[in-house]
């Protein structure tokens, strides 16, 4: 979602630095084509990562909003925020070559603030570069740009001394904020922004670019192959062309087979029988049964909670009872994040469901 925009002014003079950037930290999404290297080595979210707005497929509303801002030279600072793989990286990318061209390397500060999350690392490299004037040869932008990802891990120490910095360096310098979690960012640097809410991406996006992506490497993807990335993908573009990489590198063919088991993930028709099983067999069946399962095909507890958890929005029961079964699954997955016994939550998971068939067989009366 777009907040309000405030112009701010662009300073006349030009402005450069031969200050060095980071290495990039892989957080290039893709959700447009760009122009693919030669290498084969490369990896997919890299190749096809877009290299201009235009290439971006997806958020078009924010994407044509950054565009006309950084054309009429308008550019205010950014707090770009969302879930992983939704094109905020590459869309600020494609900013700065459209600022910068051939001179992008060296008019950026590109740092990953989970790595850099101190206070030391604003008051030294960020105010460094943002103080230092040099020229610039490129006959275009004159504003420097500070590109901070993974804003939301940095110390509040080093939020509020940032937030001073930004004030001091407004006229030549435009800083950038990359975070999941915009709740992590306190209220005073997000008052400076101007905010960009990326959702995650829809299916069309995801299948749209995932054809293009199989057509440009010659790719035997079967249509449940595909559809089983976009299902895994949930909106993430980077983690859908991961997937199929990898399921290229591991199978000829790519199935929707080859792709569960190359993502350790359940086929969905294991998770249908592990339904029928919950459904309708006693505990102490359920339980050996999927433990069983679960040992020979290497199955993860909490990947079978969440395929379950989405399995029971396509059974037909009473809302009251679907609302009572998924807050259990829920409960159960949340234990499971903190490490707790897979034994006894493969339990609870049972009993949450044996608890469903009594309230079944309760409103059938």
């Amino acid at each position: 979602m777009m907040e309000p925009i405030s112009a701010m002014d662009v300073d006349g003079e030009d402005y450069g630095t031969s200050h060095p950037t980071k290495p990039d930290k892989g957080k290039n999404v893709v959700v447009g084509a760009g122009p693919p290297p030669d290498s084969k080595a490369t990896p997919w979210v890299e190749k096809y990562r877009p290299q201009s707005l235009a290439d971006v497929a997806a958020h078009r509303d924010i994407v044509d909003t950054i565009d006309r801002l950084t054309s009429e030279k308008r550019l205010p600072h950014l707090l770009l925020y969302g879930p992983p793989g939704t094109g905020k990286t590459s869309t600020i990318l494609a900013v700065a070559r459209k600022l910068y061209g051939a001179q992008y390397h060296n008019m950026i500060l590109e740092l990953n603030a989970s790595d850099d999350r101190g206070i030391d690392v604003v008051r030294q490299q960020i105010q460094d570069f943002a103080s230092t004037q040099s020229f610039s040869f490129s006959g275009k932008s004159s504003v420097k740009l500070v590109l901070l990802d993974e804003a939301d891990a940095m110390t509040k120490d080093a939020q509020f001394a940032l937030r001073r910095v930004i004030e001091k360096y407004t006229k030549n310098t435009r800083f950038a904020l990359i975070c999941n979690h915009v709740n992590k960012i306190i209220p005073a640097l997000q008052s400076r922004c101007t905010r960009f809410r990326f959702a995650p991406l829809d299916w069309l996006h995801v299948t749209d670019r995932l054809k293009h992506v199989i057509a440009a490497e010659g790719l035997d993807v079967t249509e449940g192959g595909l559809e089983a990335h976009v299902r895994l993908s949930n909106g993430d573009m980077r983690k859908a062309l991961n997937i199929l990489q990898s399921t290229h590198m591991a199978s000829q063919q790519i199935t929707e087979e080859a792709v569960y088991l190359c993502t350790g993930n359940p086929l969905p028709k294991d998770i249908e029988q592990i339904a029928y099983w919950l459904l309708n067999e006693s505990f102490a069946t359920s339980y050996k049964r999927i433990s069983e399962m679960k040992t020979r095909k290497g199955l993860a507890l909490v990947d079978i909670i969440r395929e379950v958890t989405m399995f029971v929005f396509k059974i037909k029961m009473p809302s009251d009872v679907r609302i009572n079964l998924i807050n259990g699954l829920a409960d159960i997955e949340y234990r499971l994040s903190f490490g707790c016994n897979d034994k006894l939550q493969l339990g609870s998971l049972i009993s949450s469901f044996t608890d469903a068939r009594t309230a079944l067989v309760a409103a059938a009366k």
